[in-house]
């Protein structure tokens, strides 16, 4: 674990070792291609052991990765130290990562942070400055959410690095991105 010292508060998170059966996907070659689409994009996609959340990665693998591009999958614990939870997010972790490369052949990189998810997911976007940062609603009522707070919103107002996509659960009628 490591333990970093930003703006007066302490953040704490573990690198997850993702399985070595997915091969390493070289750098394009190409020498016409400059710039961001050589090199891939960044992808943050705050994840869970939710089905709102699953339905946000697979939505994020469909409708914007791109050959080349990394995928930093975040989750947020916690107590990073626990080994119970650490083990539990671990396996999530290998299996979106294989699924993400057999599906669109990016990269991922996986890491478990502590702290309010809301936070620590922007502290992420601040240190990597995506493309993007893709998260599932939580399926909560309009109600709950407005009285309860949801991090998907506390995302949409202070990730000011990157550009928040929420992607709306799979059983809700409204299609749309808010």
């Amino acid at each position: 674990m490591e333990t970093l010292n930003e703006e007066v508060e302490e953040y704490s998170w573990r690198e997850v070792l993702l399985p070595s059966l997915i091969p390493k996907v070289p750098e394009p070659e190409l020498e016409r291609e400059t710039g961001e689409r050589r090199r891939g994009r960044d992808i943050i996609i705050a994840v869970d052991h939710g089905p709102n959340s699953k339905h946000a990665f697979d939505w994020a693998l469909v409708h914007l990765c791109r050959l080349a591009d990394t995928l930093h999958l975040v989750h947020s614990v916690s107590n990073v130290n626990n080994q119970v939870v650490y083990d539990t997010s671990q396996v999530l972790m290998e299996n979106l990562a294989v699924e993400a490369f057999q599906v669109a052949l990016v990269r991922t990189k996986a890491r478990i942070v502590e702290g309010d998810a809301g936070k620590a997911i922007c502290k992420e976007a601040d240190r990597l400055k995506p493309a993007a940062v893709v998260m599932g609603t939580r399926g909560r009522s309009l109600i709950q959410s407005v009285l309860q707070g949801s991090v998907s919103e506390y995302c949409f107002h202070n990730c000011k690095s990157a550009p928040v996509i929420i992607v709306p659960g799979k059983d809700s009628g409204d299609e749309s991105i808010i």
